[in-house]
């Protein structure tokens, strides 16, 4: 074979200037699909939708909306935590007050 690419890196993207695919030896006659034209190549290639130019926008608002998600979660178990720390350090707080006031009570 004398034009150098492979499938996966053609010579061109050009899809008139590809060589034409030729069926395998491996392969019994007819056992393959037909070869596709090249002109079914440039309308396959041509057949994008302003919806399909959109995906990488919406899947980049949705990765956003996400993490927002995320972040606001964890500012809420934030808030939980210190409001749970603030209560206990109440508590302890009224604790002393009412041993304080029971000594003075007693004395």
């Amino acid at each position: 074979m004398n034009a150098r690419g492979t499938i996966d890196r053609p010579l061109t993207h050009d899809p008139q200037k590809q060589a034409p695919m030729k069926p395998s030896t491996s392969e019994p006659t007819g056992s393959a699909t037909p070869d596709f034209t090249t002109t079914d190549a440039n309308d396959s290639r041509q057949n994008r939708t302003r919806e399909m130019q959109l995906i990488p926008e919406a899947l980049a608002r949705a990765h956003m909306h996400e993490q927002l998600r995320s972040a606001e979660a964890e500012r809420r178990a934030l808030r939980l935590a210190t409001a749970r720390r603030m209560q206990r350090r109440a508590e302890r707080a009224s604790l002393r007050a009412r041993r304080a006031l029971a000594m003075a009570v007693m004395q």
